[in-house]
């Protein structure tokens, strides 16, 4: 951990993020840094924050969240955004 603290919840949005646009079902969206951070952004305000202090309890609230459920809830989100961004994209 860089910080003092760090929002659990970002990190895995963003890992994700980068798994889903290199999946065959969004080839054709865009691929840019901008439109990415847009994904990342956007699926992060719908999502609730989960920020620690500790390497402890990160690894705890990463394990709390990457259950098959919390995953599909994410990933809805983030598909979502995907589909936003990619129909409004801003550049």
């Amino acid at each position: 951990m860089d910080n003092d603290y760090v929002n659990v919840m970002e990190e895995i949005v963003s890992t994700l993020v980068t798994v889903l646009m290199v999946s065959p079902e969004y080839q054709t969206f865009c691929h840019c840094s901008k439109c990415r951070n847009d994904i990342i952004a956007l699926s992060l305000n719908t999502l609730p924050c989960h920020y620690v202090t500790t390497q402890e309890s990160r690894i705890k609230v990463f394990e709390m969240l990457n259950t098959v459920e919390n995953r599909k809830w994410i990933n809805k989100r983030l598909i979502s955004a995907i589909h936003v961004v990619g129909k409004y994209p801003k550049h």
